[in-house]
């Protein structure tokens, strides 16, 4: 079938309640990984831009913090609501700016409004306490927004991540200046529409793009901004953190993955295959919790091996505009480029190819779902993070030694197993380093759950009970009488 290329969104700055033009001086190309061509020029903030949005966000939180939350739940409530009317429209502007299948965009946008609506309930439920104390004292325990806060989000979960970080601001009551990525801003800008079209008052939520240093440097040296929340690259990560600490900023902090799987004798092989290839693949492998590293036991590799590889040769990539692909381009050149050098990598170190490690076409960053077996220690790719279609089968006979293996990067974010037995679930989940680990399935970061790793993956957790422990603070409030 052919793809339905709608109009892109014109973009803009989103500071104080207004659209401007950005003041940075130059423009930012924004290019459709699929035809390489520019679909718009992103006009970049200047430093005057980004500090009138962080004393937007600080001028306005008072009132905003000291809004009853059920109001500001209820805001989160229509903006969930008009993302989801407008679920078809940002689907297909995150398929051209980004890559991501249309027919795998409806999902994000139903986890991003699931978020708003997780958020203003848990808004309604910050309790304090009280604590035993002697006669005529008062002991209680207060949660209060932490203040303005700065959000770094990422081009590969354009529509996820920044509604996870703005609705966890505004539902816990601060306010946001958020940084979404410049190759996907449109997703980012879609979103902000719906907050500002729901009621969220001038200065709530502020957005800006240009030089990431210039404005991360901004936000995170200003007295105003009090939390730093990012998602993004372990080096990247250990820059802020490292400037966040300079300002003694808290900050949560989710870097990425490595996630292993591990196969074992007692587990469905075809149908461990099945599920495997479908989340390996989805958004090109361009995901966190991406799984990577499988590690399948001798007795059932050879049964995975072949349905995992038939899985990956029958996957559709095309368009991300056509309804049928299942697979899209990668999103920008420089992902291929590195997958193709972790490939070149693990052939020179003696890895099979299993099938892919091709490029598909002439225009567009397509490339092909890739397996490698054999893969030997020395290999780059058992220790740096593919983030692309890429996956790595490796045997194994003892499942101590699989655990091990599994925990042999500095990654620790998500991780999967695959058995019938309870012992070794329960061995797997006392041994593998992980935020995160899902046993005959690959859960999703849905809203009830945290989210977060461990290790290089980062620390603080989002989503879940857990959802405000960076967004609020413990007051104590001593009162004798």
């Amino acid at each position: 079938m052919p793809d339905m290329r709608p109009a892109y969104p014109e973009l803009a700055p989103y500071i104080d309640g207004r659209w401007t033009r950005g003041t940075g001086g130059r423009a930012i190309a924004v290019v459709d990984p699929g035809t390489e061509q520019v679909l718009a020029e992103l006009p970049a903030a200047s430093e005057a831009d980004v500090e009138a949005a962080i004393g937007a966000a600080e001028r306005a939180f008072p009132a905003w913090r000291d809004m009853a939350p059920a109001r500001r739940g209820a805001i989160l409530l229509k903006a969930a609501a008009l993302l989801r009317q407008r679920m078809d429209e940002i689907s297909a502007v995150m398929a051209m700016e980004l890559g991501k299948p249309v027919a795998d965009g409806p999902a994000e946008i139903e986890r991003a409004a699931g978020l708003l609506e997780w958020h203003a309930a848990e808004g309604l439920r910050a309790y304090g306490r009280v604590i035993p104390a002697q006669a005529g004292l008062r002991q209680t325990v207060l949660r209060r927004p932490i203040g303005p806060v700065a959000a770094f989000t990422p081009w590969n979960g354009p529509g996820a991540s920044p509604a996870r970080k703005i609705s966890a601001a505004l539902a816990a009551g601060c306010t946001v200046v958020i940084k979404p990525a410049e190759e996907t801003p449109a997703t980012a800008l879609l979103i902000v529409r719906c907050f500002e079209e729901a009621g969220v008052p001038p200065g709530v939520v502020n957005m800006v793009f240009g030089e990431p240093a210039m404005i991360s440097r901004a936000l995170i040296s200003s007295p105003a901004i009090r939390l730093v929340t990012f998602t993004g690259s372990v080096p990247v990560g250990r820059l802020l953190a490292e400037l966040a600490g300079r300002h003694l900023k808290p900050l949560i902090l989710e870097l990425g993955g490595h996630s292993p799987v591990i196969v074992c004798a007692d587990a469905d092989p075809a149908r461990a295959a099945a599920l495997a290839a479908k989340s390996k693949y989805r958004n090109g492998g361009q995901i966190c919790v991406s799984p990577t590293r499988f590690f399948v036991h001798d007795d059932v590799y050879r049964a995975f091996a072949d349905a995992f590889v038939a899985q990956a040769e029958a996957i559709r990539v095309g368009s991300a505009l056509s309804p049928d692909t299942q697979m899209g381009p990668l999103a920008n050149g420089r992902r291929r480029g590195a997958i193709e050098a972790l490939v070149a990598n693990a052939r020179e170190a003696g890895a099979t190819i299993a099938t892919g490690a091709r490029r598909i076409g002439e225009r567009g960053f397509f490339y092909a779902p890739t397996v490698l077996t054999d893969v030997p220690e020395a290999a780059e790719v058992l220790r740096s993070e593919p983030f692309g279609p890429l996956a790595i089968l490796r045997r194994f006979a003892d499942l101590d030694e699989a655990c091990r293996r599994a925990n042999d990067t500095a990654y620790g974010l998500a991780a999967y197993a695959f058995t019938d037995s309870a012992k070794a679930a329960n061995l797997i989940a006392e041994r593998v380093d992980a935020g995160i680990l899902s046993i005959n399935h690959f859960g999703g970061a849905s809203p009830e759950v945290p989210f977060g790793g461990v290790k290089d993956s980062g620390y603080g957790r989002e989503g879940g009970a857990e959802c405000f422990d960076g967004y609020l603070v413990s007051k104590l409030v001593s009162h004798l009488a």
